[in-house]
């Protein structure tokens, strides 16, 4: 049985902090997808509502999740944004439902 996860963030920007998170989230991308246990890592921004972000990822496991949250590139990423959010990012880790 695979390990495999799939997670969903949503990151809402301040008014007028778009361009500064998406920036900050694109410079992401890179270095993670680079990181062993990484399948994707795609960040998107809502087509009808520009303030609202998400990263779609996939993983290996838990464990390499974790270990992306502790590289230097993601730090930068939530030092980056921390001020420019209008909430907290809403993390949800995600795997298959059971039987499919």
């Amino acid at each position: 049985m695979s390990e495999d996860i799939t997670v969903v963030a949503f990151l809402k920007a301040k008014p007028g902090s778009e361009k500064i998170v998406g920036d900050a989230m694109a410079a992401c991308v890179a270095p993670t997808l680079k990181e062993e246990g990484n399948i994707s890592y795609v960040p998107q921004q809502d087509q009808d509502d520009a303030q609202t972000f998400v990263f779609v990822e996939r993983w290996t496991s838990r464990q390499t999740l974790n270990e992306h949250m502790e590289t230097p590139h993601f730090k930068t990423l939530i030092a980056s944004v921390k001020d420019h959010l209008a909430a907290p990012a809403a993390v949800h880790v995600l795997k298959p439902v059971a039987g499919i």
